[in-house]
């Protein structure tokens, strides 16, 4: 058991605003909810941004893997990263199936998560504090 306040896992991710506004376009909207819970998808809403709202949260659960150290091909999805806005409109992850059960075998109480974007790339940091 970790003590608290030690930092568990730290993951840093870039996405490409262009990149993903291209595969938005080639799926024409169809199978976000593969990558996005239906919570996601009405907090990102249709307006001219929600390009770059995607791509910020696909760093986020990029940069989730990286803090656990787990990838997609491990036997998780997409979806099993949610982000959601907090009251304050900051970001904030739920985990889901697997992820959920290695945050509390390492006694990850607490995400420090943060994400910002430009207009062409989004960034996010996600880290695990023991608590």
């Amino acid at each position: 058991m970790m003590p608290p306040g030690y930092i568990v896992g730290h993951g840093v991710d870039a996405v490409d605003i262009a990149d993903c506004s291209r595969l938005m376009m080639l799926a024409a909207g169809k199978h976000l909810d593969r990558y996005f819970t239906a919570t996601e998808l009405a907090d990102i809403g249709q307006d001219a941004r929600h390009v770059e709202r995607l791509a910020g949260r696909l760093a986020i659960k990029e940069a989730m893997l990286k803090a656990l150290g787990v990838g997609w091909g491990d036997g998780v999805a997409f979806t099993d990263v949610e982000t959601v806005s907090k009251d304050s409109g900051a970001p904030a992850v739920v985990l889901h199936r697997r992820l959920s059960v290695l945050e509390k075998e390492r006694s990850i109480g607490r995400w420090l998560v943060s994400m910002s974007h430009t207009n062409s790339v989004a960034v996010a940091s996600v880290i695990g504090v023991a608590t």
